[in-house]
């Protein structure tokens, strides 16, 4: 009970924390470039909704926590009327006509190329944190690696009856080349259940291979919730394991692969989902995000840093899509003005952001559905 009861502050500190560095990182990014092409930012908030605490720099920025710690924005001089109500609950538009200084530091008045870089800055910036992690986690630490070789089957698995025997070697995966034992599970989930055929090395003997169709299994965490996976029902061999630290070079080329990885892993998953061949209750929102959070962090202070990297790719990749109200909605609308010569009337960025805002909060609403009917399950 008093596990339990300790457990809970610590998820949430956890999720918090981990939450807070990644949008740290994103609005960062937007901040940053922002500045840099000369636009005034009035604020930098990690949370919605009223100030908490914070400081004001020499600069005029607010930096602040704010009370619902499930966001942050920017808050750019001339941003436009909307965003600002969505992002901060109030607005900094001027109902006049700007001075030449204020059209200096206005973002509005910036040129479309230097709008579109201050946007893509902010899931550039997350994309480029989690390469940094990568890069110096294996550097520094190393890379866990281990061999694709079976250390045991489980009982009445769908390796087991497909005839594989722990020592086995598994070298390919439907024709494509295994070197880590660590690789099968993503390349189990993207599969979606379809049948696998894997090639097998067996005490020198010729390669053979075999059909594998993976099943969902139910596994209980170290809290005690259950979870379905996809699985083959192998384990890894203990004797294969090890941790192989890498050179500047090769740790570099390691991190944008692993990045890369992560990216498309997401958009497979996601373009499965919506050609229907797998379900969306893997989508999980923040109730998910939390419990991965505390997971993550009791793995210990490396654990819960490699989860703050695919946790700020995720971030970075998500605002991509083209939504409106996301930084990909607003680089779809700039790339329309590039095209056209000139920017959408007021009124269609308007609804369009609009259409955006009940997208987004029906898309959280749905996933915090997922959560509750996935911890009622557990």
């Amino acid at each position: 009970m008093l596990e339990q009861l300790f457990g809970v502050p610590f998820t949430l500190v956890s999720f918090f924390v981990a939450l807070s560095v990644v949008v740290f990182v994103h609005e960062f990014g937007h901040f940053f470039v922002a500045r840099r092409c000369g636009v005034r930012c009035d604020a930098f908030s990690i949370g919605f909704g009223p100030e908490l605490f914070g400081r004001t720099d020499k600069h005029g920025t607010r930096w602040k926590f704010s009370l619902i710690p499930l966001g942050g924005y920017v808050k750019m001089f001339g941003e436009g009327e909307i965003m600002q109500v969505v992002e901060g609950g109030k607005t900094t538009e001027i109902p006049r006509e700007l001075t030449l200084e204020e059209k200096l530091v206005s973002f509005r008045h910036k040129t479309l190329g230097q709008r579109a870089a201050i946007v893509f800055a902010g899931p550039a910036v997350n994309l480029i944190f989690a390469i940094l992690v990568f890069w110096l986690t294996f550097s520094i630490a190393g890379r866990p690696q281990t061999d694709p070789v079976i250390g045991g089957v489980v009982e009445g698995g769908a390796a087991a009856e497909a005839g594989i025997q722990p020592g086995d070697r598994i070298t390919t995966i439907d024709g494509k080349a295994v070197e880590r034992f660590e690789d099968i599970q993503t390349i189990v989930l993207l599969a979606n259940g379809v049948p696998m055929q894997l090639g097998i090395a067996r005490d020198g003997a010729p390669e053979q291979v075999i059909t594998v169709t993976p099943r969902v299994r139910e596994e209980k965490d170290e809290d005690g919730k259950v979870t379905k996976r996809l699985m083959l029902g192998i384990q890894a061999s203990p004797e294969h394991m090890s941790v192989v630290r890498l050179n500047p070079v090769d740790a570099a080329g390691t991190a944008v692969y692993q990045t890369y990885d992560v990216i498309r892993t997401t958009f497979v998953a996601v373009g499965q989902m919506i050609d229907g061949s797998r379900g969306t209750e893997d989508l999980g929102g923040p109730i998910r995000i939390a419990q991965i959070s505390g997971q993550a962090a009791k793995t210990g202070v490396l654990g819960f840093i490699l989860f703050m990297s695919i946790l700020s790719i995720n971030l970075g990749v998500v605002n991509l899509f083209p939504v409106p109200l996301l930084d990909g909605g607003h680089l779809m609308f700039y790339a329309i003005e590039a095209v056209r010569g000139r920017p959408l009337s007021e009124q269609v960025q308007e609804w369009g952001l609009r259409v955006g805002l009940a997208l987004v909060l029906t898309l959280m609403l749905f996933v915090t559905w997922n959560d509750i009917v996935h911890l009622i399950s557990a």
